[in-house]
């Protein structure tokens, strides 16, 4: 599906805006420089993001058939939590992230079929851009027996979109394992800013965005 921003004009440039309605999300306090240092270094003690984006698609694939499953992406609520756990082969606590106030927590799934959640997202609203705090694929789509491929670019791709619905310009920034620098370098087009840091800018956003929504 194609991507179609619509600009509307502010002073001597344009912003993005779309009709899906982010109004729940929480925005932290505002800082004044854009990805700041103070805010990096705040940041580089974090482990670092370590998803593998194995197949930028147009939905998610089913990788034994090669058929595409359109996919919507919602808020986790309170009665999804209680699935998403170690003991069912997640990886992560998502109810530490499902806790933190400042953070929004988003499932992907296969629209019509919202019970079965694809993966996750913890996402939050900064001043000037959107911070990916975790990114999960379910247990069933990683490693070589996975049955969908795409799921870690749709989460991103939804990132995106949220920062140019926030007028951020679709820019995103993570901490990567070091390991997975260049990987998210080549895959999602991230610019690596210093350190482990990487920024989604603009135009690397708008890629991913039309292909995924």
């Amino acid at each position: 599906m194609t991507f179609n921003p619509t600009p509307h004009q502010v002073g001597d440039g344009n912003f993005f805006r779309f009709d899906v309605d982010t109004s729940h999300l929480k925005p932290s306090p505002l800082i004044n420089d854009k990805f700041s240092y103070l805010s990096f270094m705040r940041r580089k003690t974090e482990t670092g993001l370590d998803f593998h984006v194995d197949k930028l698609t147009n939905s998610i694939e089913n990788v034994t058939t090669g058929d595409c499953f359109q996919t919507e992406i919602s808020v986790l609520t309170p009665k999804n939590l209680k699935l998403v756990n170690k003991k069912s082969g997640w990886l992560f606590n998502w109810r530490i992230e499902f806790n933190e106030p400042a953070r929004d927590v988003y499932k992907l799934t296969i629209i019509n079929n919202q019970d079965i959640i694809q993966g996750l997202i913890s996402i939050e609203v900064k001043a000037d851009h959107v911070y990916m705090h975790l990114v999960e694929s379910a247990p069933f789509n990683k490693g070589k027996t996975k049955m969908y491929s795409g799921v870690p670019g749709n989460l991103v791709a939804f990132a995106c979109k949220v920062s140019f619905q926030r007028g951020h310009q679709g820019n995103v920034s993570f901490i990567s394992k070091t390991q997975l620098i260049e990987h998210y370098e080549s895959t999602l087009g991230a610019y690596h800013f210093g350190g482990r840091l990487m920024i989604i800018e603009t135009n690397a956003a708008l890629k991913l965005i039309n292909k995924y929504f």
